[in-house]
Formats: C-alpha cells, structure tokens, sequence
C-alpha cells in the first residue's frame, strides 16, 4: 500500500506545477486533521423485495469472475416465480401490496456519501472485496437505471476529468461494468478526501442494474486491485490514511440491524474482549489470512488452516465442501439441491451453531445467522447462510461470519486483521 511518504511528495510535485512527474493517482485529505469517523449503515427504502439465497451466491460468483452453473442460474427463476406467487397470493388476500413483507436478508444495509461541490448524496455499499470505488453516473445509459441516484459530473465545480483513464469490471456472466474517471471532493461522515478517484460508470452488469437499493461501491481492499487502467487509483481508505489516528478501519456488522464502520480508531465499547490478530496476505489485493479451524454445535474443534478472503461486500459464507457437509449433516432434512441452488432445510429445524478460529481464539455464529431466508415470504424452506466454496475455488468470509465478531482491518505494515468479541443478537 502507498506510503504517507509517497502521498506527501505527490501533492509537493502537484503544488509545483510538477504533478505529471508521477502517475495521476494522487488523493489529498481535506484540513484540518479529523483524525477519526464513525459510519452508521442505514437501511435504504429502496431494497429489492426479491433478493434470495441463491441470488446472493450468483452475485458471489459474478464478482469474483467465476461463471455460475447453469444449475444456479435455473434456481433463480424458479424462486423468483415462487415469490411472484407468493406476493400475488399476499396482495389477494390483504388487498395491498403494502403487506408483502421484504425479506430479512441483510442487504439493504448502505452507507450515505457525498461527492462533489454542492454535495451529491449517494448510497454506497463499503466492500472489503474489492478496490474499486465505482459510481452509477449521468454517463450510465437510462436503460441500466432502475431506481439508482446518479452522480453527475457536470454539476459538481470541483470534478475533473481525468485524461485517457478507463475502468472496466468483467463478472463471472460475462457480463462488465466500465466507464471513465472522474478525480472530485468525495465525503464519508464529515471526512473529506479532496481529488478522489470516482469511477463514472457508462456500462453496468445487469446483477446492478437489478440491486435497486445500490448507488455503487466503496472498494476498501488494497489498491493494487483497482482497475483503473493506465494508472490504477488510491482507494478511499490509503488517500484518508495520512490524516487518521491510526491506520485502521474497523467493521461491526450487525444481524437484522444497522452496522457501524469506524475509520482511524478501535472503539473499545464494541467489543467485550482481546483482539486477536493474523496476518494478512495482500496479494493480488484482498484481506487473505487463514482460520486456523472449525467446529460445529457442541462438537470437537477441528484444527485446520482455511485460507479465504474477508468480504464485507459478500453475504454468506463459503467454505470447503467437506466443512459445509459437515454442518448440514446435523439439521433434519437438509438437502444440497441444485432446484433451489445451494443447501436448503425445513425452516423449522433446529440448526447448530458454527465456530471458526482466529489464531488461539474462538468465534461462534449463532444458528440463527445460517438460517438466512425463506425461499419465498411464504415458504416452509429455507436457504443456508453457510455454502460450498467448491465452484468458486476460493473460501469467503462473508457477513454471515464478520457478524459474529468485530473486526479490525489493519493497514499497518504488514497488514493484519483482527478479530474480537462483541455481544451478538440471537
């Protein structure tokens, strides 16, 4: 990552009419020093009603470039027909479609920021998994627009264009997001980050255009990932570390309920014990460390180095197949069914607990966390918040796990994560 030495000569050489000495990618932290930011999560009125289980594992498979199964592309239309279904039986029979109920799923949780100058307020998920801070534009086509607020260049005095740069996003479908860069004053809680890269996109993959709820995207990995191409960007994250306390970001996501993203300090009233932490391996660009292992309900722990990526923008979790038999072989009437894409069960069983191990310490997930959804707001089946990493060919930690601990994102040297105890909703 880009050391405070390197952001300090960049603006020197910019200040002196010298800024083409280096690459374009420069971001500077507006005066005076804030130091630290707290970031409550909001739940946006405009999430998807038909958001489900095996949606979120294709939108898993999208973004890490993965092509889904046809077995999982099938699954979707068969639940989206069921929850047509379901909410045409529920507004027959109430009289309005202000009863069908949005699905507990956890993705309507974003984070309100501004760009530009006047501000231009946007819902932005802040995403672990990627670094690529990428926005819905004036410049995206009408037709790619269903419900999104944009963000448009032109009305902000302090945009500039920056010359000659493209991104381009290729998903697991085939399917690409890209468009051209924007540097502009760009704002999360009262923290400003002045000539941030702003990805304007002018084409979006479908699977956003669908997640209604969604303006675009923080990326918060390590800015070797960025797309932007001749000369890749500075995340938010490394142009705002210069002015933090402390080179950290931390995330206590919350089930059923508004998480809080805290930047430059560790907020010891959100968590109730040590931090335990482990390295992290940035290459190509992701939060990569290893569990050290597993147990399930009551059972053994059983120790085993699980290498995967913390992703806050993910939301189950993925593990070995051997790992995910294992649980489900403890809950009446489990089933891995290509008809509903993943490992279903009947809503009513009772479901274990799933503990993972960071270093010597031990994080337990509630049962009720891996109960993720009903297939429909009626159904009697429901799909597992804990999946087979297998077609993937990487584990993901996603916000079924990061849910259960508060987390601690180091951008120290090395890099490390951190985990620690928190109280837990059941």
């Amino acid at each position: 990552m880009v050391s405070f030495t390197d952001l300090f000569l960049t603006s020197l050489l910019a200040a002196a009419g010298l800024g083409s000495v280096l690459p374009p990618r420069i971001g500077t932290t507006k005066d005076p020093k804030i130091g630290r930011l707290s970031l409550q999560q909001v739940r946006n009125p405009r999430a998807h009603k038909a958001f489900n289980g095996a949606r979120a594992t294709y939108r898993t498979f999208l973004k890490y470039g993965v092509p889904a199964p046809d077995y999982l592309k099938k699954a979707i239309a068969h639940i989206d027909e069921e929850q047509e279904e379901a909410y045409a039986r529920i507004k027959r029979d109430t009289g309005s479609a202000a009863a069908i109920p949005i699905n507990e799923v956890d993705i309507a949780y974003v984070t309100p920021v501004t760009v530009g100058t006047p501000p231009q307020t946007l819902m932005l998920d802040l995403d672990t998994g990627s670094s690529d801070l990428w926005v819905f534009s004036s410049l995206t086509p009408s037709s790619q627009i269903r419900g999104q607020e944009i963000y448009t260049p032109t009305k902000s005095s302090t945009s500039q264009l920056l010359n000659g740069h493209t991104w381009s996003i290729r998903y697991g479908d085939g399917s690409s997001s890209r468009g051209t860069v924007f540097t502009d004053n760009f704002t999360i809680g009262g923290l400003e980050v002045k000539s941030q890269a702003v990805q304007t996109a002018q084409e979006v993959s479908s699977s956003f255009t669908q997640e209604q709820s969604l303006d675009g995207l923080v990326g918060l990995g390590f800015s070797t990932l960025n797309t932007v191409r001749p000369s890749s960007q500075l995340t938010f994250f490394d142009n705002a570390r210069p002015n933090l306390d402390e080179e950290v970001f931390t995330a206590d996501l919350k089930y059923h309920a508004t998480g809080t993203y805290d930047f430059g300090f560790i907020d010891s009233k959100k968590h109730n014990g040590t931090i335990t932490y482990t390295p992290v391996q940035p290459s190509p660009g992701y939060w990569t460390h290893s569990l050290s292992g597993y147990s399930v309900g009551s059972g053994a722990f059983q120790s085993s180095q699980i290498s995967g990526i913390s992703d806050t923008g993910t939301t189950l979790l993925y593990l070995p197949t051997a790992i995910v038999t294992a649980y489900y072989r403890q809950v009446q009437g489990a089933q891995n069914s290509q008809y509903y894409g993943g490992y279903v069960f009947p809503c009513a069983s009772t479901l274990p607990t799933f503990t993972f191990g960071i270093e010597g310490a031990r994080f337990t997930i509630p049962a009720s966390y891996i109960n993720y959804t009903r297939i429909s707001p009626t159904s009697t089946t429901c799909y597992g918040g804990l999946q087979s990493s297998s077609g993937l060919g990487i584990n993901i930690f996603g916000d079924v796990a990061l849910k259960a601990a508060f987390v601690v994102f180091s951008g120290t040297n090395p890099p490390r994560i951190g985990f620690a105890p928190k109280p837990l909703a059941s």
